[in-house]
């Protein structure tokens, strides 16, 4: 019994400093950007406290409701999208698992993700800026011209979706594919003894069994989608026409080019309300799954 409590002592230990430099941190950010957000504050006079006003104007701002709404167009683009790929990249590779071409493809899918965000942006922005024949005879093929994916706000937006889930989907057909070889194979040859078919299979034991994954991929997509800013600084700079500035690039927009850091802050808690929410909702749905099972 002494010895137990002296492991879990040392376990406690070993996890404290770096724990409490996580609660400094965080805590120090979050309370400061709380203050700060009633504060007019331009970094480099001392702030002066304005009460509610910054609050109030973030209701008829249309640069922020235009931020705002970029963020969710980014969210749902990019959610089904990775999340259809990811299940279906992951079904493709462990039913390959033993094979060269599967060992191959799945260290292939994860090559992106190990890229950084900013090399993402800048190498995306010189192939789609039309400098690359090939590239430029593609989307013409399809009659798109390769300009407008960059120049034209609706189609900048898109692309920038599409870059993320390139970006992305690896880590999440990883995970897929992890939790597809941990369903037992008892399940398939007794669903093929009752004569059922691959798509069957697919349906009826795959896509429920992934239903845990599924939902932490969601709502992992979502955080992701709320905290994109690496790729669009580089790709298009949150341009053009603002079309596709969202709430971080808002905020960042604000607090460094428009010297409104008091505006900024309040623009990062409510970004910070929003994945705080969409944690809480995970951690909830997570939770029914597991008294389900």
């Amino acid at each position: 019994m002494k010895k137990e409590k002296q492991h879990i002592f040392a376990a406690y230990g070993y996890i404290a400093p770096m724990a409490l430099i996580l609660i400094v941190f965080l805590g120090v950010s979050v309370i400061m950007s709380i203050v700060l957000s009633f504060t007019k504050y331009n970094i480099l006079t001392p702030p002066q406290f304005n009460g509610l006003d910054n609050y109030v104007r973030m209701l008829t701002d249309k640069k922020l409701i235009k931020a705002f709404f970029n963020t969710l167009k980014i969210m749902v683009y990019v959610v089904p999208i990775q999340t259809i790929l990811a299940i279906g990249t992951a079904v493709l590779i462990a039913s390959r698992k033993n094979t060269w071409l599967g060992k191959i493809a799945n260290v292939v899918i994860f090559i992106p993700v190990l890229s950084s965000n900013a090399v993402v942006g800048t190498i995306w922005k010189a192939i789609l800026n039309g400098n690359v024949d090939a590239i430029e005879k593609f989307f013409a093929f399809f009659g798109i011209d390769c300009s407008m994916l960059l120049g034209d706000a609706t189609f900048a937006l898109v692309t920038v979706a599409m870059v993320s889930v390139w970006k992305n989907m690896g880590y999440y057909a990883v995970l897929y594919i992890s939790a597809i070889l941990n369903i037992p194979n008892s399940y398939y040859e007794a669903a093929k003894v009752d004569g059922a078919g691959r798509w069957q299979q697919f349906c009826y034991i795959t896509l429920p069994m992934l239903k845990p994954t599924t939902i932490m991929t969601v709502f992992l997509g979502i955080t992701t989608s709320l905290q994109c800013f690496d790729i669009i600084y580089n790709l298009t700079g949150g341009g053009p026409a603002m079309g596709t500035t969202t709430l971080v690039f808002y905020a960042y927009d604000l607090c460094f080019k428009s010297a409104r850091a008091g505006y900024a802050m309040s623009v990062s808690n409510l970004l910070f309300v929003l994945i705080l929410v969409t944690a809480l909702a995970q951690r909830k749905l997570m939770k029914r799954e597991v008294s389900e099972i």
